[in-house]
């Protein structure tokens, strides 16, 4: 397994919003909410084990969110950077998970690299495709046209190296990235950790 990828799937799984967190996006980004403006911002940090971490927010006020970001952060193992500390660690990519039942493999493949995709691989009864974003959508047509499904299909951020992390420090991570997620003027959190799915179930 490619754990970039593996890195980039885990953040992505986790960062499939709940219901009323999307709900709540779509108000804030049709300006709904009467009397609000909100801001987009990005903030860089780190989780346990020196582990990166990228944020995207939209927000009211983003002083608040700061310090909540930061609280949150420092509560579990980690702290907040400058910016640009941990940006230049990942690289923008279009990514689609599918669903194993939904295709075969090497014909599933075939499509997905002549269609321009950059990595394919099999993984946890998902396939996975990385494409550069400006093949995003070529290969999105292409999976549509032959009436794939994808159980996602976004422009997100790949690591471009992880950390591996066991135990505690493994423990706390998900626990960081679950709160980050849960904050309500969260969008999107990228981290780059590794943390094998032997570990995951002891979690």
């Amino acid at each position: 397994g490619n754990p970039r990828l593996r890195s980039a799937v885990a953040a992505a799984k986790a960062a499939n919003m709940p219901h009323d967190n999307i709900q709540k996006a779509i108000k804030k980004g049709t300006g709904e909410l009467p009397g609000i403006t909100y801001e987009e911002a990005g903030y860089e940090g780190y989780g346990p084990g020196g582990v990166a971490v990228l944020v995207e927010t939209l927000s009211d006020n983003k002083n608040r969110t700061v310090s909540e970001l930061r609280h949150i952060l420092t509560k579990h193992g980690g702290n907040m950077g400058e910016a640009g500390c941990v940006g230049w660690m990942f690289e923008k990519k279009g990514l689609f998970l599918v669903d194993q039942s939904a295709a075969k493999e090497e014909e599933l493949m075939e499509l997905a690299l002549e269609a321009g995709a950059d990595d394919f691989s099999a993984e946890d009864k998902i396939y996975e495709i990385v494409t550069s974003v400006e093949n995003f959508e070529k290969v999105k047509e292409v999976l549509k046209s032959k009436n794939i499904p994808c159980s996602l299909a976004e422009i997100t951020m790949v690591p471009k190296s992880t950390v591996k992390l066991q135990g505690d420090q493994a423990h706390r991570m998900l626990q960081l990235m679950e709160a980050l997620e849960d904050h309500d003027d969260v969008k999107k959190v990228y981290a780059n950790f590794d943390i094998s799915a032997e570990e995951m179930e002891k979690v």
